[in-house]
């Protein structure tokens, strides 16, 4: 059974509200430790979900069940920045199992009740409050905290597969797992799973490079990893590989044409899971794995479940996929950097092994970590490129997958829009992407420009026919640099807002005011002229002083960024 959880804490108070969906109620417990003990025992066998709540609430939790301030233990993480976890080793003792909604990139939740349309206004209570909370004081915020309850429940819902999969990992046959790890990052799962044992090395330049490699033309890559002094996380490579600039480093390579478009017939080559395929198949996983075997057989099974459509592939999936970072994490079981950088440098090298042998026969547009786009001269020589293709993945023991394209609008190497042979529309980059409600800013913009490169709609008929005022919200949200927002002269609560492009001469610039040096300064990628709405705007019409103007230059200045004038 789930429960939703979210906690305040004052120095003299404290207040938890905790939501059961599958009952229907709500319960609120004020400052009374005995009650709280009480509800724990009766839900001790509950997951019990929030948001950041793996940081923050569970230790205010654990802290009142021992008999502790509270108020100490949030002081400590938040202004002291001590894990809630160093606080008592009586935190051990309580059983619960906990999940967190947040995942990392999120800007709070705050700012995803924004991208949803939610209400975004700050409770008037002064969380920094030095006495005892008033009835009244109380009251707001319950209210407060019952709303972001409830907005930790539809962020839930919108990652709710994120959570299924971490649940089945947790149900996997093997000796650990249980549901106490439903708190741990997939990285950490992934080294359970594989029974990592942690280990030391020192030689995380130690590398070697493919046997099978055929490297002819660019030698200078080979060179650039085979030179000792470059043997440093902050040098890199910057050349041009078959006409495209190229940057070799030691996180993956990236090329691409700037400011590109073109029309014919591409393929864009895709090495099918190619870190983990490295790893199986030149030996390259952790060190520190008790039996490299186990890996392979989560691989074959994924693959097995993902062609049979069983829903186990996807937990299965974030095994494979989390162990190349884990490989680079200190803190990780599975922290093997030597082996993690043989496999990033023999997938660059592979890469572009493959691009020299394209070269002569098509064009080459974009590579990245694990793909490469090329445009054939024609159609009719498909079968030149394939038997290329075949013969790479021969020598190397790696597969493509082919998707073809007939149209490409490329900003760069990771903003394009690309329209399939069959009609089909792939994204990337912040400008193109296809947004959804928990990464909803500015998307108007969005739609307009795929618009534009898809069906040939102008933007300005995409803004000018839309209505919807969410679709022009920015959500500007305050870093712990700034000390609050500015509008108009007049100081805004809310560290997290939805501004709107205005036409009225009253209004002013969205400025942040700098924590240390007090200096007001434009909010990035702001209207010069701004209004605010905070409350649900969930079918809310835009109002005639709405600045679409402003929006239509935008997109057009984004467009330009593409190379379209």
């Amino acid at each position: 059974m789930l429960i939703f959880y979210d906690y305040e804490v004052f120095k003299y108070d404290w207040l938890v509200v905790i939501k059961d969906p599958e009952t229907k109620t709500e319960t609120v417990i004020i400052n009374d430790s005995e009650k709280l003990k009480k509800f724990h025992q009766e839900h001790e066998n509950c997951i019990w979900v929030g948001y950041n709540n793996n940081h923050y609430d569970q230790w205010i939790h654990k802290s009142i069940l021992c008999d502790i301030n509270p108020y100490e233990i949030s002081d400590m993480i938040i202004n002291k920045g001590v894990p809630g976890w160093k606080a008592s080793r009586l935190f051990r003792q309580i059983k619960m199992f906990n999940y967190d909604v947040m995942i990392r990139g999120d800007g709070g939740l705050k700012s995803l009740e924004g991208f949803m349309g939610s209400n975004i206004k700050e409770s008037d209570v002064d969380f920094n409050i030095q006495r005892k909370l008033a009835q009244a004081e109380i009251d707001e915020t319950i209210k407060y905290c019952r709303h972001d309850v409830e907005e930790t429940m539809e962020v839930f819902l919108n990652r709710q597969s994120d959570f299924n999969a971490q649940l089945q990992l947790c149900k996997l046959p093997t000796k650990k797992m249980n549901l106490s790890y439903l708190s741990k990052s997939k990285a950490q799962m992934a080294g359970i799973i594989l029974e990592a044992r942690k280990k030391v090395y020192h030689d995380e330049f130690d590398l070697d490079f493919p046997d099978i490699l055929k490297i002819e033309k660019y030698t200078q890559v080979l060179d650039f990893y085979k030179n000792q002094e470059n043997r440093d996380y902050s040098k890199s490579l910057k050349t041009e590989i078959a006409g495209v600039p190229h940057i070799y480093a030691w996180g993956g390579v990236h090329g691409a044409k700037p400011q590109y478009f073109g029309e014919g017939y591409f393929i864009n080559m895709d090495v099918t899971s190619l870190y983990p395929s490295l790893m199986i198949q030149y030996g390259l996983l952790s060190r520190s794995i008790k039996d490299p075997r186990k890996f392979k057989e989560i691989y074959d099974t994924r693959v097995k479940y993902k062609h049979e459509g069983n829903p186990l592939q996807a937990p299965l999936k974030i095994v494979i996929n989390s162990t190349y970072g884990a490989m680079k994490d200190k803190n990780n079981p599975l922290y093997d950097p030597r082996q993690a950088n043989r496999v990033c440098i023999y997938g660059q090298l592979l890469l572009t092994d493959l691009i020299e042998k394209l070269e002569p026969y098509c064009e080459i547009t974009q590579s990245n970590t694990d793909g490469v786009l090329v445009k054939l001269r024609s159609e009719d020589d498909f079968d030149l490129i394939d038997d290329i293709a075949w013969e790479w993945e021969k020598r190397t023991h790696l597969s493509l997958e082919f998707t073809e394209f007939k149209r490409v609008y490329q900003k760069d190497v990771n903003n394009y829009v690309m329209i399939g042979t069959d009609g089909h529309v792939k994204t990337k980059g912040a400008y193109v992407k296809k947004l959804n409600p928990l990464d909803n800013n500015l998307p108007i913009l969005n739609t307009a420009l795929v618009n534009y490169f898809v069906n040939n709609i102008p933007v300005e008929d995409t803004i000018n026919d839309c209505d919807d005022l969410e679709q022009f919200q920015l959500i500007a949200k305050l870093s712990s640099k700034y000390k609050y927002l500015l509008l108009n002269g007049e100081i805004l609560n809310e560290r997290c807002v939805r501004a709107f492009a205005s036409k009225k001469d009253t209004d002013g610039g969205l400025l942040k005011v700098h924590c240390v040096t007090g200096r007001p300064a434009k909010f990035p990628n702001s209207p010069e002229k701004c209004f605010i709405f905070n409350d649900n705007i969930k079918n809310v019409k835009a109002p005639e002083y709405l600045d679409k103007q402003w929006y239509i230059d935008m997109a057009k200045k984004r467009l330009k960024q593409f190379g379209v004038s």
